[in-house]
């Protein structure tokens, strides 16, 4: 995009929503570092006229957890600011009286306390790590392949994410896997899915077309962002591979970032829009 246009975006734009591994911080043994420039970066864009919001696929820990760490690592950040995927699936199976078997992190495990378990007519798997062994993964299948109509809700859908010591396999995959022994879809609860985000403009009270919602994704994030109506903006860190990540026909490469734009710009210096 031209630096004219940025500035035209710029002039509606009432709202942004950060992504937060890979834009913010790289995760890994001791919780994680942040990303240069980008403790001084949430402090400006908190300092600005703009809504700020955070949203994450985050699943090892709960949303306080999660704030705890980015707080110990310099990070301006409120629990109430962060949109994760365990509190809007809790809400799910609560209005739908679902009982979820559950293929998640140990320390997640405290978001879902409130909803019965036993008996489950569902599987809510998330991003697991080491919790994904092939006992588990079967239990996972055994539940949904015995259901009538299987249900099988995904808390996101990555591929891989960056740790301090390199890319790491994501939730999607192994949800890849239950989908295809199972013959269903799953229900993906966080990035991309449209009422995730749209959970965040409705937060913010902001239209999609005011918003811009910064990641390292360019399919979960930027895609799924610009789906809703959203600006879209992926940054050069993280998990981002200049030879995996290709802008589609609605996204123009830029090679830096527009001076006018600095200041919304967490990490990097480059970026697709």
């Amino acid at each position: 995009m031209a630096e004219k246009d940025w500035k035209e975006c710029l002039k509606s734009l009432k709202g942004v929503v950060l992504d937060m591994c890979g834009v913010l911080y790289d995760s890994g043994e001791g919780g994680g570092i942040p990303i240069p420039g980008s403790v001084e970066a949430v402090k400006r864009l908190k300092a600005s006229d703009l809504q700020l919001r955070f949203c994450t696929n985050e699943t090892q820990a709960t949303r306080e957890r999660f704030v705890a760490k980015l707080k110990r690592m310099g990070f301006d950040i409120s629990v109430s600011e962060v949109f994760s995927p365990a509190p809007a699936a809790l809400a799910i199976l609560k209005e739908r009286n679902l009982r979820p078997h559950l293929l998640v992190h140990d320390d997640v495990l405290p978001e879902f306390e409130d909803v019965e378990k036993t008996d489950p007519n569902c599987v809510v798997i998330g991003d697991a790590a080491d919790r994904f062994s092939y006992q588990n993964l079967n239990d996972a299948f055994q539940v949904l392949i015995q259901l009538e109509k299987p249900v099988l809700f995904s808390l996101g859908r990555g591929r891989y994410y960056k740790e301090t010591d390199g890319l790491k396999l994501d939730v999607g995959v192994y949800m890849k896997a239950l989908e295809y022994a199972c013959d269903v879809e799953a229900e993906v609860v966080g990035k991309p899915a449209p009422m995730f985000f749209q959970s965040v403009l409705t937060d913010m009270g902001i239209q999609p077309q005011q918003a811009l919602m910064i990641g390292d994704d360019l399919i979960n994030d930027v895609g799924g962002a610009q789906n809703c109506g959203m600006r879209g903006l992926q940054v050069r860190t993280g998990k981002y591979r200049i030879n995996h990540n290709h802008a589609n026909t609605e996204c123009s490469a830029i090679t830096r970032m527009p001076p006018s734009c600095s200041s919304h710009h967490s990490a990097g210096d480059s970026a697709y829009i």
